[in-house]
């Protein structure tokens, strides 16, 4: 069993998006965990502020000066997403250690210490798998299907129902600082590194305002990010469909040629020939998009882009930091 160090340090990586209202509760409430842990001057609070339009950027500049040395910001130049925040805090992190979690108040920081305790124990990876959740019945069963489709297709093995909110030892955060692509899929990359993981079954709690700040274009996003990055079904799907449409076709010659040369009869189908055309049409519409889907983020690789900007910092001491802008490390 690997040791851990006795005197370790625990980064806690939060991305914030228009959460100006509540952000001083979300670190009242970590800092209160972190001082029942005892560990509050041995962690730091890395809070990411991607490209928010409120007043967030005010708050977390008066929590960094409120907390020195505790609280630090990152303000991005704009809205990157929340993949590209959480690689930011990754790139500004000093612990030992990381938890990643949301900043609206759905992951309970009261697992920090069943997290802590199984890092000791030799876990590389402590991940939070989803249960009971408070979002509408519509949401709830997109994501469950979301999940076990993404698992059953997949190449690698997937937890089902785990999100961002997990501990992850250092090795692993340099390990997911080396991958260099662009449209990341956090829980994705955290399975793909590998390493001794495990899971805790965790009550997901409500949003504050019971109002995401991920619409359905941001979700949608995401679960394309996960597919494409992950699985290569959507081509597998279509090899066999065109196998399968070939064998139709070939069947259906036969049947016009028995037709035509044995019977004599010319069958007269103006309706199933146009819904055959619509149908194989389609089929190969779809699988045209599919494949753009694959070569849209081949260009994105291709083009190498930062995966955010920093517009600055508060609260790192040292002012190199403050010009930090990542392209892939």
């Amino acid at each position: 069993m690997e040791t851990r160090p006795l005197n370790f340090k625990l980064s806690i990586i939060a991305p914030v998006f228009n959460e100006g209202s509540y952000i001083k509760d979300f670190v009242s409430e970590i800092i209160e965990v972190l001082s029942e842990l005892g560990i509050t001057k041995r962690s730091e609070i890395i809070l990411v502020n991607d490209g928010s339009t409120d007043e967030t950027e005010k708050h977390l500049d008066y929590l960094t000066e409120t907390y020195p040395g505790l609280i630090f910001a990152v303000h991005l130049a704009r809205n990157f997403g929340q993949a590209s925040a959480i690689t930011a805090g990754l790139h500004f992190a000093s612990g030992n250690c990381a938890i990643i979690m949301d900043s609206d108040g759905q992951d309970d920081p009261r697992c920090f210490s069943k997290f802590m305790e199984l890092w000791e124990n030799g876990y590389d990876v402590i991940f939070a798998t989803r249960a009971q959740r408070k979002e509408g019945f519509l949401f709830r069963f997109c994501s469950w299907f979301f999940y076990r489709l993404l698992s059953f297709s997949a190449q690698i093995s997937l937890p089902l129902d785990a999100g961002n909110f997990a501990l992850i030892d250092r090795k692993v955060i340099e390990a997911i600082k080396s991958c260099p692509e662009r449209n990341r899929y956090i829980p994705g990359l955290r399975g793909w590194v590998g390493f001794k993981q495990t899971g805790v079954v965790v009550e997901r709690r409500a949003r504050y305002d019971s109002k995401p700040r991920v619409g359905f274009r941001g979700l949608w996003t995401l679960a394309m990010n996960a597919f494409f990055s992950f699985s290569y079904v959507p081509l597998f799907f279509f090899r066999f469909a065109g196998i399968g449409s070939l064998l139709l076709c070939f069947g259906l010659i036969i049947f016009a040629l028995y037709h035509k040369w044995i019977t004599g009869l010319a069958v007269t189908a103006w309706a199933s020939q146009l819904i055959s055309i619509s149908f194989f049409g389609g089929i190969n519409l779809v699988g045209i998009a599919l494949l753009g889907e694959y070569i849209a983020r081949i260009y994105d690789e291709v083009k190498q882009r930062p995966l955010y900007i920093c517009a600055r910092t508060s609260g790192f001491p040292d002012e190199n930091r403050t010009k930090f802008n990542s392209r892939n490390s």
